[in-house]
Parts: C-alpha cells; sequence; structure tokens
C-alpha cells in the first residue's frame, strides 16, 4: 500500500476513536480530518468539498424546511389525533403507534417525527394508563423502519443516492426502496407489537412535581365549531396532561369543580388548569382549544410571532398596586396576561380584578422580540421566553400536508427529481405561509449537515488512495466467497459502524467498500450500496448510532440495556430479511 493508503486507514481510525470514545462533537471531528486530508495534499480542495455540494445533502438540508412547516402547522399533532385512538393494551397502543408514525417517516425526516410525536405520545400514554418507556423506543424504531420505505425517508438514503449519482450516474426512484422497506417495517412491527412488552422495562415518565415549581392558572374555552365538542375530557387528552391538571369547568355560569374523566365537553366551555407555565404552551398545541382570556386575540401580531414569556415585576413597575384591567398592560406592551403566580402559587380571583405586587411573576403572550425589547427595563426584575412555545397554525395544516403530498407525487412520477420537488415544496412551504422565511433558516441542522458533508471526503480519500480496495481485499481474503456472504459481511460490517458512529458518516465511509467489494468480485455495485443504506440505517442496539434513539433516552427514563434486550433480537430479525430481500429485487 502506499503511504497515502495507510495515512487515510490510521486518520480513520483515529476519526472513529474519537467520535466513540470522546465527547467532542462530530461535526468538529469530521472537518478536521477534512482539513487534515486537504494540508497533506492526499485530496485537492475541490475533491475535499465535493460533499457539500452533492445532491443529497442539498437535499436533506432542504426538507429541514419541508419538515419544519409540518411541525408549525402542527400537522402531526392533526395526524396523531386521528389516528392513534384508544386501544385497549400496550400491544393495541404499539400497533397504532407503529403504523402511522412508519408510514408518516417515509415522507419527512424522521427526526421531526420523533420530535413531535415524544410529547403527544407521553400524553396519550398517560391517558391509557401506560407507561411511556413501553412506547417510545418502538416509536423510534418504527421511525428508523418506516424511513426505509422510500428515498426521501431518512437522510441516509440520500447520501448513498447522492454517491451513486455523483460516481455512477445512478438514480433510484423515490419508492424504489419500498421493495424491501415494506417488508422491514411488517416484519419489525410485528416483532415490536409481540415481544416490545415484554422486553421494554415499565419505568414511567419523568414528570416535574407542580409543587416544586411556579404554578400558574390557565384559562382556556373549547371552540365552537371545533374538534372536542361532544368528546369527553379524557378522549379529549385533557385528563393527563404533563404540566398541568384540569381543576374546574364553567359551562354557562354553572361551576364544574369535580371534573369527571367521562365528562362531555361542549361549546363555549371555560376550563381551568392549574399547573407549571409549560401547561400553556401544552394546551395551545390541542386543536380546539382558544384562550379564555380575550385579550390574547387582540394582540397585534401574527399567531407565528407569538411566544410564551414569564417576567417579574420589579419595584419600579408603574402599575404596582393597579389592578390588571386599569393598568392596560395589554396597550403599554403589547402582551397579553395569561395567568400571575406569587410566592410561587397561582394567585386565586378573576385575572382583571388582580392587584399586582412586587415579585409577582407574569405568564404573557408576546411577541418574539419582547424578551430581547425589554430585558433590561426597570419594569421587570427578569424576562425568559419558554422554549418552543409558539402555537401551532392548524388551520394551515391541511395546506402543509397538500404540499408534502405533491412533494410525493411529482418525484416518484418522474416529473420532477428529488432535488427539485424539495425546493419547491419548500419554497410553497414559505409562500403559503406554513413556515416563515426566519423560521425556515432556523430550522436547517447545519451541524448535522456539515458531519455528512465532511465524511465525504474521508470517503473519497479510501478511494482515491486505494484504502478501500485493500478493505475490500481484506474481507474477501477469508475464502472463496459467493456475493450474497459478501453482501451479508458489507451489511453487517456497516450495522457495526452505525451502532458506535452517525448513521450518515457510516454509510459514506462503507460505500467505497462496498463498491470495492462489487468491483473485485465482477457484481452489480446495486444490491451492495442498497444494502449500505438498509444496514446504515438499522441502528437499534444503542442509543448513539440513530439521533432518534438517543432522542426517546431521557424521556422514557431508558437504560443502554434496553436497548440491547429489544434492539439485537430485531437488528438479526432485520438484518437477515434485507440480505435475503435485497438480491431478489437488484440482481449481483
Amino acid at each position: 500500500m502506499a503511504w497515502e493508503a495507510i495515512f487515510t486507514l490510521v486518520l480513520l481510525v483515529l476519526v472513529l476513536g474519537t467520535l466513540v470514545l470522546t465527547r467532542i462533537a462530530a461535526d468538529l471531528v469530521l472537518m478536521t480530518s477534512l482539513v487534515i486530508l486537504v494540508v497533506t495534499g492526499i485530496l485537492t480542495p475541490a475533491s475535499a468539498l465535493a460533499g457539500f455540494a452533492n445532491p443529497g445533502v442539498i437535499t436533506i438540508a432542504t426538507l429541514y424546511v419541508v419538515a419544519a412547516g409540518l411541525k408549525e402547522t402542527g400537522a402531526v399533532q392533526w395526524i396523531a389525533r386521528r389516528l392513534l385512538g384508544h386501544p385497549k393494551s400496550a400491544a393495541g397502543a404499539q400497533a397504532r403507534l407503529i403504523a402511522p408514525t412508519g408510514i408518516l417517516s417515509a415522507f419527512m425526516n424522521n427526526t421531526a417525527v420523533v420530535a413531535m410525536f415524544i410529547p403527544a405520545v407521553q400524553d396519550w400514554g398517560q391517558r391509557l394508563g401506560i407507561s411511556p418507556s413501553k412506547l417510545l423506543l418502538p416509536l423510534s424504531y418504527a421511525t428508523i423502519l418506516g424511513g426505509t420505505c422510500t428515498l426521501i425517508g431518512t437522510s441516509t438514503n440520500l447520501v448513498v443516492d447522492g454517491l451513486l449519482q455523483s460516481r455512477l450516474d445512478i438514480n433510484l426512484g423515490l419508492f424504489e426502496l419500498a421493495w424491501v422497506g415494506l417488508p422491514l417495517l411488517v416484519v419489525g412491527g410485528t416483532f415490536l407489537v409481540l415481544f416490545a412488552n415484554r422486553l421494554l422495562p415499565d419505568r414511567g415518565g419523568l414528570s416535574e412535581e407542580l409543587e416544586e415549581v411556579r404554578e400558574y392558572g390557565v384559562e382556556v374555552e373549547v371552540l365552537s365549531p371545533g374538534p372536542l365538542v361532544g368528546l369527553t375530557v379524557a378522549q379529549a387528552g385533557l385528563r393527563a396532561l404533563k404540566y398541568g391538571y384540569l381543576t374546574e369547568i364553567d359551562r354557562q355560569g354553572r361551576l364544574i369543580t369535580a371534573v369527571e374523566p367521562d365528562l362531555m365537553l361542549q361549546a363555549g366551555d371555560r376550563l381551568y388548569f392549574v399547573g407549571a407555565p409549560e401547561c400553556a404552551s401544552e394546551l395551545r398545541r390541542i386543536q380546539g382549544l382558544k384562550p379564555a382570556n380575550g385579550s390574547v386575540h387582540k394582540l397585534d401580531m401574527a399567531n407565528h410571532q407569538r411566544c410564551l414569556v414569564e417576567v417579574v415585576l420589579g419595584p419600579e413597575f408603574t402599575s404596582l398596586g393597579q389592578t390588571v384591567r386599569d393598568s392596560k398592560f395589554r396597550t403599554r406592551f403589547n402582551a397579553a396576561i395569561l395567568s400571575i403566580s406569587r410566592e410561587g402559587k397561582r394567585v386565586p380571583g378573576k385575572l382583571g380584578d388582580i392587584r399586582f405586587r412586587m415579585g409577582d411573576t407574569l405568564l404573557l403572550e408576546a411577541s418574539q422580540e419582547f424578551a430581547q425589547q425589554y430585558r433590561f427595563r426597570r419594569d421587570f426584575l427578569l424576562v425568559s421566553a419558554l422554549n418552543n412555545s409558539t402555537p401551532p397554525d392548524f388551520s394551515r395544516a391541511p395546506m402543509a400536508l397538500g404540499i408534502l403530498l405533491a412533494l410525493g407525487v411529482a418525484s416518484a412520477s418522474g416529473l420532477l427529481s428529488i432535488l427539485e420537488a424539495a425546493f419547491i415544496a419548500a419554497g410553497a412551504m414559505i409562500a403559503t405561509g406554513c413556515i416563515t422565511a426566519s423560521r425556515a433558516r432556523r430550522s436547517v441542522d447545519l451541524p448535522v449537515l456539515v458531519v455528512i458533508a465532511s465524511s465525504f471526503a474521508l470517503g473519497t480519500a479510501m478511494s482515491e488512495t486505494g484504502a478501500a480496495n485493500w478493505v475490500a481485499g481484506s474481507l474477501l481474503s477469508f475464502g472463496p466467497l459467493t456475493p450474497w456472504v459478501a453482501l451479508a459481511l458489507v451489511y453487517l460490517l456497516t450495522a457495526v459502524f452505525t451502532e458506535v458512529i452517525t448513521n450518515n458518516a457510516a454509510a459514506v465511509l462503507m460505500f467505497p467498500i462496498a463498491l470495492a467489494v462489487s468491483e473485485q468480485m465482477g457484481v452489480s455495485v446495486l444490491p451492495f450500496a442498497i444494502a449500505v443504506m438498509f444496514a446504515a440505517s438499522a441502528s437499534f442496539m444503542t442509543p448513539l448510532g440513530y439521533q432518534t434513539n438517543l432522542m426517546v433516552f431521557g424521556p422514557g427514563r431508558y437504560q443502554f440495556t434496553d436497548y440491547l434486550k429489544i434492539g439485537a433480537p430485531l437488528s438479526l430479525l432485520v438484518g437477515v430479511t434485507a440480505v435475503v430481500l435485497i438480491p431478489l429485487v437488484w440482481s449481483f
């Protein structure tokens, strides 16, 4: 081997070791390796930076905007409310969860699906009396399996497709992977329904003790007409919120204080909740409710510009001693008071009649610029905005889903390439108001894109220096191997890589090895490239290999052994199914 190949392999080992054994950010590690390859002359700057112009990477960046549009409109909550239902058992709940999330993740970013479903699944589990630990890991696994069904289902597929386009001028169709992806979703989903309840722990979820946080009272009204009219309190998801609880209902002047879970909601009911500040944000994500405080609707700002803010009144607040009504607070600050907390407890009584005192904590609905504008004003001792508290614009959810459907039809029919369809869909999300341009910019996950694009440099170096050929020769040196056995080895090695480093990096690093194996055996590269796609996505045994696994780690109170217990048999089942089916669809 030439020194360049040896150097590249040593660098690869160092990169893998750093990613596994340290907490240094993956984007920093891989960008450093890119710089080293350029400085040592192994790669030219153009070759090293080619990953940043790869169609797959650009498509991933564009689809972040599409996913953000679905999130901003509450489209996933809109779907979840209609599909999850009220199953009677844990296995039934897992079946109702796996099907819609698996299908949805085939058309949008897995991370976005899991991020939006985690709070919905936690609330759903509480209503059903099922521990979140029984549901959240199946949620992650279902999105991983669903993502393998289409070319846009996971960033890994787009990365490998980009490599096939740039290296071999091969373009895969949007639904071409479904020949293997759908059987994997069915086989893996069936395994989860049959065995997840037995293999997963029953630990309950992490919930804050309301007495240990600032306590507020939040009043909302049931919209008429609306999706909650005619549902019971339990069916509407209001019985066991994460951050608050329903204390009473005002129904046309009659107060219902002992609220039963089977009480039917009526149009115009005013519901009173007590809880942490996040309770208000939680209620805003439920379609069919609106703040009962009329001043909220008089704010001079669009829905997407609003967020929840907490402020603490200082000694120089000019309305101390005045009532909320007399202070003209909304007019002065362009912010509506939702609730007031005093000494950590909610202040009882009608909101407009409460008199301000120094140290009161106010929960406001205000503009996103409010915190910056009033942070250093003497009226308030402290100003802090609550994260992710912008209310979804449910009225645009059908529009966002329509754009997603149009993206799928345009790319599947061959009318547009996936990159072109993604560009148009992202633009349509902004043009129709599903997401603003500023939020679209913030939705792009730059560190993830840097990891993917910079890992291309290592993959290119392995190809150009001959390191990939050496690794391929080592794999084939075990003896006379059939293409099927070689395919299994490539799948196994990719699966091991993806459990210890990121799935996209594993795919980029394994692609040149898979290409070299196919060339040395004199067979088609397609089955080997497809195996890399599926194996890089099939991360079930650790929380580190796939981002969605890590996202549910805390909320589900999981331990590393939980992933191994259910993930090992699932990985074996998925791997065997994939290796058997791939050559039947893409022949050697």
